[in-house]
């Protein structure tokens, strides 16, 4: 079985592929994140998803790599991580009442194969109308500074949204499993 190999350093990818029971290192891909000129965030997040495990699968050709990479959309506008209170209270305000879609994209290179299997989860969020008050107090309560739209589905921050549309679940924390079990398979992991 060739080794697997998570080209991410996110803590909430590798939680996610942890469920699955395999035996894993995770890699730092080195890519460049930014946009390309009138980039659409849904190509964003497949692009990056691409380059992540493309770059880290020339430097272990003998393992099965899987890149991924999440863009929030918001009316066609990339929202990226906030980095501190300011950035994520003004993220918040802007979703404030209205739906936002989370482009989950993953790609997965095997080297031994010869293949490469890529795909993307759209997950809809519909925010509720958030006072001010509300996103501090969530903002200081979670810190989600390191999410991109500002907030922690599996946390505090399914009190700020009316509903979330989705096929799985675990696509807005960073990774479908659902269809990455399946494409694992393909690359003839046992899982259940």
């Amino acid at each position: 079985m060739s080794p697997l190999v998570l080209a991410s350093t996110s803590l909430y990818r590798r939680a996610l592929l942890e469920r699955f029971g395999l035996r894993f290192e995770a890699v730092a891909p080195d890519v460049d994140e930014t946009a390309l000129p009138d980039e659409r965030p849904a190509a964003l997040a497949s692009r990056l998803a691409r380059e992540k495990a493309r770059a880290v699968a020339r430097r272990r050709p003998d393992a099965v790599v899987i890149g991924s990479d999440q863009v929030a959309d918001l009316d066609g506008r990339a929202l990226g991580k906030p980095g501190g209170f300011e950035a994520a209270r003004r993220q918040l305000h802007d979703c404030a009442g209205r739906s936002v879609l989370f482009h989950t994209a993953v790609c997965v290179v095997d080297g031994a194969r010869g293949t490469e299997q890529a795909f993307v989860d759209v997950t809809r969020v519909v925010f509720r109308v958030l006072r001010d008050d509300e996103i501090v107090r969530y903002l200081h309560a979670e810190q989600p500074y390191d999410c991109a739209g500002s907030f922690k589905c599996e946390g505090l921050g399914a009190a700020l949204f009316e509903r979330i549309e989705t096929v799985d679940p675990t696509a807005l924390i960073g990774l479908p499993l659902i269809a990455l079990a399946d494409a694992l398979r393909g690359c003839g992991y046992a899982l259940p």
